[in-house]
């Protein structure tokens, strides 16, 4: 299977150069200075703060080259729009890979229904300059299984066929018939959860404010009850029927984890902040009425 990664970003990065890796037949695509950056020295890998750099020769182009059986898209939600604009003239399957509360009808609309299918990568890292700082379980076998699935709910040949290919790269990908519901539901968490962090200046900080994580909880607790589907996975139902004063403990020691420093909530980027309020928008598209 030829793949495009499209986007080359962390989880972009650590997504080409695992596949890499495994063997397959995979190209990254970048522009500007992280294309430069890629061409002189591959993709450049660190465990944590470790000043060992590991480069991973990974073939990058600036634009789609040929034939793909699939395009995985892995951007931040407010650039997903003008990557479609160059997907709809390129052939194959595209799984897009980033949080995404909007369905899949609008990308369907623009590159054609049958192609698209919905996933969120589970890898994890933070960007020191042109290398990616990564957590080695979070590379290597991420906790939780990357989910991937049709926006209709089957389990078709294709969707066990990715899921397959991925699998022998070692990357722990797994069907999800809820996969739309599933992104809401993160979308329900994260944005909350994400905009708390950067206005407090990343996650730690955030942690030291148990009012800011309060009231933090009350957004998500909002989100979920508005949401037009029960959440996906059921777990997350919890968090409107636990007691306040535990979820708040909960939540503030997991912004104190390693798992939070090396997550997107350590970005504090205009870039973090557009893609929040795309979700954002998203989401208030596609609430019902408390």
């Amino acid at each position: 299977m030829k793949l495009l990664v499209y986007g080359a970003g962390v989880c972009g990065s650590l997504f080409a150069a695992r596949l890499h890796e495994a063997g397959h037949d995979v190209s990254l695509l970048a522009r500007g200075e992280r294309l430069a950056s890629l061409r002189r020295h591959g993709v450049q890998l660190a465990e944590g703060d470790s000043p060992a750099v590991r480069r991973v020769p990974v073939p990058v182009v600036e634009h789609p080259a040929g034939a793909y059986d699939l395009t995985a898209v892995v951007v931040r939600a407010h650039q997903v729009d003008a990557v479609l604009e160059s997907l709809a003239g390129l052939d194959g399957d595209v799984l897009f890979l980033h949080n995404w509360a909007a369905g899949a009808e609008p990308l369907g609309a623009a590159i054609g229904h049958e192609r698209v299918l919905l996933g969120f990568p589970t890898l994890g890292g933070t960007m020191d300059g042109d290398i990616v700082r990564h957590r080695a379980t979070t590379f290597l076998t991420s906790r939780v299984p990357m989910p991937i699935g049709e926006p209709d709910g089957r389990t078709t040949p294709r969707l066990e066929r990715i899921v397959r290919e991925f699998r022998t790269a070692g990357i722990r990908a797994r069907t999800e018939p809820r996969m739309d519901a599933w992104l809401r539901t993160h979308a329900a968490f994260e944005v909350p959860l994400g905009q708390a962090a950067h206005a407090a200046g990343g996650p730690a900080a955030l942690a030291g404010d148990p009012d800011a994580v309060r009231g933090m909880l009350h957004l998500i607790r909002q989100n979920l009850a508005t949401m037009p589907t029960p959440p996906v996975p059921r777990a997350f139902a919890a968090l409107r029927t636990l007691p306040e004063g535990l979820l708040v403990a909960l939540l503030r020691r997991f912004l104190r984890s390693p798992t939070a420093a090396y997550s997107g909530l350590s970005d504090t980027s205009p870039a973090t902040a557009a893609e929040l309020a795309r979700q954002a928008e998203q989401m208030r598209a596609h609430t019902k009425a408390p």
